[in-house]
């Protein structure tokens, strides 16, 4: 078991207060509030944003780029974009210091684990005014065949109900829902008559996502699939910057944030 080490001074610390300390090599924020310290990892376990620098309010300490909160005291995720635990430690005063004990593993108490589970999703059936579709799944794979109910091209609604097929590995809600979609814009392909070329403007939930690739080629799959679609051009937008704001209620249902 690690040993407690010295970091700071009680003194050095106002009351509500934090700083950012090392600890056999890992870098803890510690944080002073109500009398009591208490240290975590200074990562956030969304995209590794620097926690000692976020926002404290009472035991809840943000992250400055996205706003994902954790609670000080348990190192628990308690709002979205992270849904994972960062790392709480021992932390005890003594003689005047305040000295800190490294866990070798993150708290619970906060949303449960979410791996990058790949779980079979079912056929989707999209309902849209302008088209009439249909799913079919066979072998793991799923084949999307969509016609315009007037005969004419696939419209943008159709567009994102075949998205809605698309989810986050982490999350596992659709990335429609999570309000990853910024926009959607069809034109005639000049090299396919009769069909679509689909320019998809899509955001991430931070610039350094590691779904970004899987989520990028689920979407081109997942449109690129239809009978009326030629090609589909992926762009990735950062401006504005996504926030959970931008979920719908069914994502922060699916998710426990009310």
């Amino acid at each position: 078991m690690a040993e407690f080490i010295r970091v700071a001074d009680v003194a050095e610390i106002p009351d509500p207060g934090k700083t950012l300390v090392e600890v056999d090599d890992d870098m803890v924020a510690l944080f002073h509030v109500g009398g009591v310290f208490y240290a975590i990892d200074d990562v956030c376990t969304h995209d590794g944003g620097p926690l000692a620098d976020g926002e404290l309010r009472d035991h809840k300490i943000a992250c400055p780029r996205h706003g994902a909160k954790f609670d000080i005291r348990t190192g628990a995720a308690l709002s979205m974009p992270a849904v994972r635990p960062t790392r709480a430690h021992d932390v005890k005063v003594d003689d005047g210091g305040v000295w800190v004990r490294l866990r070798s593993e993150a708290g619970g108490g906060g949303p449960p684990l979410h791996g990058a589970v790949h779980l079979p999703v079912a056929p989707v059936v999209p309902v849209s005014t302008c088209s009439t579709p249909a799913a079919t799944r066979e072998a793991g794979e799923t084949t999307v065949e969509a016609t315009s109910a007037a005969g004419g091209p696939l419209c943008e609604d159709h567009v994102r109900e075949l998205l809605k097929e698309v989810k986050d590995p982490e999350l596992f809600v659709n990335i429609v829902d999570l309000g990853l979609i910024y926009g959607v814009t069809l034109t005639p392909a000049a090299d396919a008559p009769g069909k679509q070329h689909v320019v998809i403007d899509m955001t991430m939930t931070s610039p350094a996502c590691p779904a970004g690739p899987q989520l990028i080629a689920d979407t081109k799959r997942a449109v690129g699939g239809s009978s009326d679609v030629s090609a589909v051009e992926v762009r990735i937008v950062m401006d504005p910057p996504w926030t959970p704001d931008r979920m719908t209620d069914a994502a922060r249902d699916q998710l426990g944030i009310f």
